[in-house]
């Protein structure tokens, strides 16, 4: 494994931990992002793979190999569990929610997750000056899995014609799916201070794959 051990905070290099969904999943949300791209240029959710981030935007001073064992030891403990795609929302972007339960109650075991990840990673995290990290807030935190994001955020004007496209595309994606595969990614930007998602590049490093368990989906 290729290791970097970042001396400065103006380092490009950050590290996410994700909630990986289902094949199909994944399929419907790179078509959709692909879809946005070719018709107006939205980029910044395909820029990333399709996830649902745990934490993301770490500065994480460490080998990688120490961020693997640390994020090992807190999933041993965890199973896998059901996630419910209750479909198009638009809360700080166009995006599936994946934070609910068929009942409209947060999903605790995936807020268990993201936690368990945070509480690992913690201890290796050094300060930087952009971005900030993602941290975990469990009051705050809200699972889904990005179609539009930070381009709306710079234009705002287009966020009620990127739903309706969205919608329009009638792309068909599961209603549920396991929350079972996590995974490391190595993520670098040449300025995390302005438009990093124009030229940022990322790598996969490492899954977990969670245990299935009586109460989780088959």
């Amino acid at each position: 494994m290729t290791r970097f051990s970042p001396a400065a905070p103006g380092d490009p290099y950050r590290y996410g931990v994700y909630l990986r969904p289902d094949p199909r999943t994944c399929l419907a949300v790179t078509t959709v992002t692909t879809a946005l791209r070719a018709q107006f240029g939205i980029v910044s959710a395909g820029a990333f793979p399709p996830h649902a981030t745990l934490v993301g935007s770490q500065h994480l001073g460490r080998e990688e190999d120490v961020i693997v064992r640390a994020v090992s030891a807190a999933l041993a403990p965890l199973a896998s569990f059901p996630v419910v795609n209750a479909g198009v929302r638009r809360p700080g972007g166009v995006i599936y929610d994946v934070h609910h339960l068929a009942d409209g109650t947060p999903n605790l075991p995936l807020v268990q997750l993201a936690a368990a990840v945070d509480a690992a990673v913690a201890p290796l995290r050094l300060p930087a000056d952009d971005p900030e990290p993602n941290l975990f807030d469990r009051q705050r935190f809200r699972a889904h899995l990005s179609l539009a994001s930070h381009d709306l955020y710079e234009r705002p004007d287009l966020t009620d014609e990127v739903e309706e496209f969205v919608r329009g595309l009638d792309i068909e994606v599961p209603a549920t799916f396991p929350g079972d595969t996590v995974a490391l990614y190595r993520t670098r930007s040449d300025d995390w201070s302005g438009r990093w998602w124009r030229t940022m590049t990322w790598e996969h490093l490492h899954t977990w794959r969670l245990p299935h368990s009586s109460a989780g989906m088959p």
